[in-house]
């Protein structure tokens, strides 16, 4: 099994809308992909609670059957349209992929 993780520091919004309504929409685009991307096998998305400066806002944590299937999941169309989202409300981003 294949662990892969992200976690994302969001942008200061240069409009009306705040960080957390940036993170809401972060966490309804990518709860869409279970049952959308077959290779996928569990998803799980959180939004940070803890105050500190070191802390990103928002994790992504996924598990696939094999490193192939991540692959997959990284060029399945849905994905693709999920990081088009994304990619604009972000400051950072952090990724781990691992067995377990």
């Amino acid at each position: 099994m294949i662990k892969h993780i992200v976690m994302w520091k969001l942008k200061e919004p240069e409009t009306g809308a705040s960080k957390g309504e940036a993170a809401l929409r972060i966490k309804e685009v990518l709860d869409g992909l279970p049952g959308i991307v077959p290779t996928l096998r569990a998803l799980e998305v959180g939004i940070n609670i803890n105050p500190s400066d070191a802390a990103d806002d928002i994790v992504l944590v996924t598990r696939f059957d094999s490193g192939a299937d991540l692959d997959a999941y990284q060029i399945h169309p849905a994905h693709q349209a999920a990081a088009a989202v994304i990619r604009p409300l972000v400051a950072t981003r952090r990724v781990v992929d691992y067995e377990a």
